[in-house]
C-alpha cells in the first residue's frame, strides 16, 4: 500500500538552529533517504521551498482566484514529503518515526488513494 509522509516542522524556529544544527540535520535526513532507497520503500519524496513561496489556488462561481501564501496559518509548515511503500499503517508508522522532522516537529501518515485506472 502507499502512503505519503507529510513533514511538519516551524520556519521560524529553524530559521534560527545553527549552521552545524542543519548539517547535522541534513546528514540525518540524507542517511534515512538511502535506508528508505535501499530497502525498496521510497517511491517519492521531496523538500519543499519556503512557505513563503506558496500560491493558495480556489475556484468560485467559474473565477480562478489565486493567493499568495499558504492556506492556513499554522504554528507548523508543510516542509517536505515522502512516498513510501508499506505493507500496512503500522509499517508505515514506524517509518515516519524515523524520519528527523519527527523529533522537532509532526509526521501526517496518509494513505494514497487508489482510483480506477490510475
Amino acid at each position: 500500500m502507499q502512503y505519503i509522509l507529510l513533514i511538519y516542522g516551524s520556519e521560524s524556529e529553524a530559521k534560527k538552529a545553527s549552521k552545524d544544527d542543519m548539517l547535522k540535520m541534513h546528514q540525518e535526513y540524507t542517511v534515512f533517504t538511502n535506508e528508505l532507497k535501499a530497502a525498496g520503500k521510497m517511491t517519492g519524496g521531496a523538500p519543499l521551498e519556503s512557505v513563503t513561496t506558496a500560491t493558495t489556488v480556489r475556484v468560485k462561481e467559474g473565477r480562478t482566484l489565486r493567493t499568495d501564501g499558504p492556506f492556513a496559518e499554522t504554528r507548523e509548515q508543510l516542509g517536505g514529503f515522502y512516498a513510501i511503500e508499506a505493507k500496512d499503517l503500522d509499517e508505515a508508522v514506524a517509518i515516519a518515526a524515523k524520519i528527523p522532522g519527527a523529533k522537532t516537529g509532526s509526521i501526517e501518515v496518509r494513505p494514497v488513494m487508489k482510483l480506477p485506472g490510475m
